[in-house]
């Protein structure tokens, strides 16, 4: 009786094993689309200072490597839901419809927060006024104040030209989302370049331009301290108040993204939709992990997961 039962638990442990062989069988066409899929991650072009920095770092310490392709925000999104890649660096996470999307069709999506950047608003260096409030700049965006001279009396620099990286940008979303309810630009004097280096390249060519970009592409890289900005630009000081003062209007360091005194803060994600727990996952972990965080705050931004420690410095100059 005993080697009865033994022999139905083998011949079922055997059928059991046969079973599950057959059927996790790799489907080569699924294989061929999972690892076209996971070549490259999708960023908005916002972000390539520091990306391309995470992505060096990355690929130097493994054998599976991975590419990236940088594409303003909408499409970065768009090549995601259509799975041509697991992986896309964003400001926002996954709508409610997008979401239901992915999981309609049996997908697990994530959205990891990794860090902080602020919007910085840069004028020529011949402009002589270096502070804005949040409510001017949003009157420049409705287009209900087109002159510098309709905010700041003085100032012979006419219209003001303002410039943005790209028309689907994470820049230009997060302007309408955050600053104009969700209501489109109407000034007539607002355009777009191609990229963010293309907006800085024109600030400092136009003496009545305004640029709108992230943050992380301002910083000297000669400055271990991330506290000098290119030279070639001014970087405007913003305040929430009513009235921009030296004394009320801050600039996107570290340190004011960190206590909250700047006001145009986006946070950076890594939506990823990964399937397999692959090389985008490994990814998108690496830059959340101790390392990934360090690069993120040598360039300038804010690191979303590392501990920051605050301490009073004491210039002596003479």
């Amino acid at each position: 009786m005993i080697r009865n039962t033994f022999n139905t638990i083998i011949g079922l442990t055997l059928s059991l094993g046969l079973l599950l062989a057959c059927g996790s069988k790799p489907n080569p066409k699924q294989e061929e689309a999972y690892n076209k899929a996971a070549q490259k991650f999708v960023a908005d072009e916002s972000f390539y200072p520091i990306l391309d920095e995470e992505l060096f770092y990355f690929n130097s310490q493994r054998l599976d490597t991975i590419g990236v392709e940088y594409m303003n925000e909408q499409d970065a999104v768009k090549r995601l839901m259509k799975l041509q890649t697991w992986l896309a660096f964003t400001t926002r996470q996954f709508t409610a419809n997008e979401l239901k999307s992915l999981k309609d069709r049996h997908y697990l999506p994530r959205a990891i927060p990794i860090a902080y950047d602020g919007l910085a608003v840069i004028v020529n260096n011949q402009n002589p006024d270096s502070c804005i409030t949040v409510k001017d700049f949003a009157r420049i965006l409705r287009g209900e104040v087109t002159k510098w001279a309709d905010i700041y009396p003085k100032s012979k620099l006419g219209v003001i030209d303002v410039v943005f990286d790209n028309p689907l940008s994470s820049t230009v979303r997060w302007c309408v989302d955050s600053l104009l309810s969700g209501k489109e630009f109407t000034n007539p004097n607002i355009g777009a370049v191609k990229t963010s280096a293309a907006v800085i390249d024109y600030v400092e060519r136009h003496e009545n331009a305004l640029g709108i970009i992230g943050s992380n592409w301002l910083n000297d890289k000669r400055d271990t301290t991330n506290v000098t900005f290119k030279k070639n630009i001014t970087v405007m000081g913003v305040s929430k108040m009513d009235s921009a003062k030296s004394y009320n209007s801050w600039k996107p360091y570290q340190y004011y993204l960190y206590n909250g005194n700047y006001p145009m803060i986006r946070t950076i994600y890594a939506l990823l939709n990964d399937t397999r727990s692959g090389v985008p996952t490994a990814f998108a972990h690496h830059c959340q992990l101790p390392k990934g965080q360090l690069i993120i705050l040598r360039s300038g931004l804010l690191p979303r997961t590392a501990n920051i420690n605050v301490r009073e410095v004491i210039v002596n100059k003479e």
